[in-house]
């Protein structure tokens, strides 16, 4: 007789991991402030929602201090990182206090925006929806700024940028 060492649920969980592992996807840091202190985390589970009105989405871990203290103050920002921000990127996808340490940022909006980031958004949370270990926080927006830049994305566990296509034989 054999025993299985995983369950369905984890082989399916494995299995999605590796199918969205190919799905390329922007890179951002969401941030909020507690108090007089900024807090921000890497995340690329972020995406418009809506345009009337204006809403985006974003996808913390339920045990994230950032989702405490957006459901406190309700104030984030989402900063859209530009292909030359992955070290920010890495930098404020892990754990620790001092993440703002050496990436220069201002406060704007009442939220921490990182200098440099060709995408920036303003939101205020307007509800917070379960969805299995993580929560998605739909904010709506209350400023949005672009500047020119190509984007950081994340494909296949690495980071890279976008590339129209006809441009790789320039």
């Amino acid at each position: 007789m054999t025993t299985c060492s995983t369950t369905p649920h984890e082989d399916i969980a494995a299995s999605l991991k590796e199918v969205m592992a190919a799905v390329c996807t922007p890179v951002s840091v969401v941030t909020a402030m507690d108090r007089d202190r900024p807090h921000g985390t890497t995340v690329s589970a972020f995406a418009s929602l809506s345009m009337a009105p204006p809403m985006v989405l974003v996808s913390l871990d339920r045990t994230s201090e950032l989702l405490g203290i957006i459901q406190r103050g309700k104030r984030f920002g989402v900063n859209i990182l530009g292909s030359a921000q992955s070290a920010a990127a890495t930098a404020f996808a892990r754990k620790g206090t001092d993440k703002f340490a050496d990436t220069p940022w201002t406060l704007v909006g009442g939220v921490p925006r990182l200098t440099g980031a060709p995408g920036w958004v303003v939101c205020d949370a307007s509800s917070f929806v379960e969805g299995g270990d993580h929560i998605v926080v739909l904010g709506e927006v209350r400023e949005a700024v672009a500047h020119d830049g190509s984007p950081l994305t994340y494909f296949r566990r690495d980071f890279g940028t976008h590339m129209l296509l006809g441009q790789e034989h320039r």
